[in-house]
């Protein structure tokens, strides 16, 4: 047994045994003994309600109101029973269900009928739920739900009786006083600091709290100056955490101000952090990259999130702590992950994608990372962290982490990253020429004897990147042992071999077009998938440079911009009537 192994043995164990010090703590602190415990410690009013930020669909009202209820894919009609009776549903249906989300929807169509349909639910949950449920009472259940009833307080209380406001406040308090006790047995990360924000939330917005809430908002500070780093990111790593955090976030700031309580230094800090870094992960046509379980973007709540933005300036171009890179030239951005595995306890939903990058010209996105699926299922999950749905370096298609297996141990500790990069370096040049990256990492040297290493360089102008994969040997190399450069594409691109098969021509909507070429290198169009599309899984296809390890350690390759955009003025809808990609005037084509 090797010492790599030894050590992942070490951790997986030591996983496990926090795993199971923690559900021992869960049922002691909010087991059978929790529920049996008489709870008379009801606030008396509701003072204020936090702001929901995410964007509502008022549509959604006549299925709730008709009984069907659509969430997480499963549609489910309850044929005039209460939904918080069903339980043979799919757990992700449940979830939505009894985090309340749908209340927005509800608010939104502004209508009486609404509003009782609204009261009758959360009654039935107070009823069917309200002591127990195995999923309704899951910490990040809990917090979602803690966080609607707080924001639509004021829809569902209007016109109810006193009886309804006494009951509707104690299970709310309970709940809180649950998510008090637990937060310390919540999964590290995202999980745990939203925990935090729904009991400062309730704390501040019910009366009588004073000293949960002193407790609530020193927990709240611990959790924002443990969890964001100081250029604003997050310690998973990953782009989807800051959206999530800062549109919870930023309610709860609000609601400070409207008390005029003294906000905390760490909550400020943390807003003007994370906004610019927020900004960093765009691309021109407003969607985030797709790095460590960045999926397809929530547009409008991101337009949203940076409608607090009160500096607007630049976005930064170097995130050293997170482990990102920006370059850009006029419209033409490329995003880099040159940062290691993040810590074991929050990396869950981590990627092996160090050193992929994707690119951009305005509006158009060419090279991207596959994303994440919408779809609750294991195996895309896998596919999608792996280093093949990246467009960076494979060996042997290998990803460049070791994630933990789904046996023995996977289903009760999901699957974390146990070993990866962990030396990752970087040099950055930037002049009127352009900028220019160099970074390297170590996540195939002790399997492979190589280290990656990828030099991009973006052109002032922003119409050519030019980039060298060199895979360096320290120690002896398997000369059968074959890497592929991958560069995954945009669906909305049409591609074409040119030049007898030596070169990739790329045509998008707008007509703008691009070439890529790998001189001395075989290049080919490959399938591929692209998952975090808003419509769902969308086939598209990769350019795949490949060869044997001491053939060709050095792979030099360019994406060099050929014509400009040229809209129809039919519009741009003709671009899927047409059979084969346009080819521009202006480029120039070799037989």
């Amino acid at each position: 047994m090797n010492i790599a192994s030894l050590s992942e043995r070490s951790r997986v164990w030591r996983l496990l045994a926090l795993h199971v010090w923690q559900r021992t703590l869960k049922w002691m602190h909010g087991g059978p003994i929790f529920r049996m415990q008489p709870f008379s410690a009801v606030p008396a009013r509701l003072l204020i309600a936090p702001q929901d930020l995410r964007t509502a669909d008022a549509t959604n009202a006549a299925d709730i109101y008709g009984g069907r209820f659509l969430f997480s894919g499963h549609l489910v009609e309850t044929q005039g029973r209460s939904p918080f009776e069903l339980e043979a549903v799919h757990q992700d249906w449940q979830r939505e269900l009894h985090s309340f989300g749908w209340l927005r929807d509800l608010r939104a169509s502004d209508s009486q009928i609404s509003r009782q349909n609204a009261r009758a639910l959360v009654e039935d949950w107070i009823k069917y739920s309200g002591r127990w449920h195995d999923v309704g009472w899951e910490a990040a259940v809990v917090t979602r739900r803690i966080l609607s009833w707080l924001a639509h307080s004021p829809f569902i209380l209007q016109d109810g009786d006193a009886e309804f406001y006494r009951s509707f406040v104690k299970s709310l308090a309970r709940q809180v006083r649950y998510l008090r006790r637990t937060i310390n047995e919540t999964e590290d990360g995202v999980e745990r600091l939203h925990a935090a924000l729904a009991i400062a939330s309730a704390c501040i917005s019910m009366a009588g709290q004073g000293r949960f809430a002193r407790q609530s908002i020193r927990r709240l500070e611990h959790e924002l100056t443990r969890q964001i780093l100081p250029d604003g990111g997050h310690i998973s790593r990953n782009p989807r955490a800051l959206i999530d955090i800062l549109a919870d976030l930023l309610p709860v700031r609000q609601a400070f101000v409207s008390q005029g309580l003294e906000m905390p230094p760490a909550m400020l800090q943390s807003v003007d952090r994370m906004m610019p870094l927020l900004r960093f992960f765009r691309h021109g046509d407003g969607a985030l990259a797709h790095f460590n379980g960045m999926g397809s973007t929530p547009s409008d709540l991101v337009a949203t999130i940076l409608a607090y933005d009160d500096a607007r300036g630049a976005p930064p171009v170097n995130a050293p702590h997170s482990g990102y890179q920006r370059l850009t030239g006029a419209s033409s951005v490329v995003l880099i992950d040159t940062g290691p595995a993040p810590a074991i306890s929050v990396s869950g939903d981590a990627h092996a994608g160090c050193l992929s990058f994707e690119f951009s010209s305005g509006a158009n996105r060419l090279v991207v990372n596959c994303g994440v699926s919408s779809k609750s299922n294991p195996l895309w999950r896998k596919v999608s962290r792996s280093t093949a749905a990246h467009s960076t370096v494979t060996v042997e298609d290998t990803s460049s982490c070791r994630f933990l297996s789904e046996k023995p141990f996977g289903h009760l500790l999901g699957a974390p990253i146990l070993s990866g990069p962990s030396e990752v370096s970087l040099d950055r040049e930037d002049d009127k020429a352009g900028s220019r990256i160099t970074a390297s990492h170590d996540g195939y040297a002790e399997e492979f004897n190589v280290l990656h290493e990828r030099d991009l360089r973006l052109s002032g102008d922003g119409t050519v990147l030019d980039g060298i994969d060199t895979l360096k040997a320290v120690g002896n190399v398997n000369p059968e042992h074959l890497y592929a450069v991958r560069f995954h594409l945009h669906p909305g691109l049409r591609t074409s071999l040119i030049r007898g098969g030596s070169a990739v021509l790329l045509v998008c909507r707008d007509g703008e077009a691009w070439e890529f070429e790998a001189p001395g290198s075989e290049l080919s169009l490959e399938e591929s998938i692209y998952l975090s599309d808003v419509y769902g899984h969308r086939k598209t296809e990769q350019i795949v440079v490949a060869g044997a390890l001491l053939e060709a350690p050095s792979v030099g390759w360019q994406f060099r911009k050929t014509a400009t955009a040229k809209l129809s003025r039919r519009g741009t809808s003709d671009f899927d009537e047409l059979n084969e990609p346009e080819v521009p005037e202006e480029l120039p084509l070799e037989e």
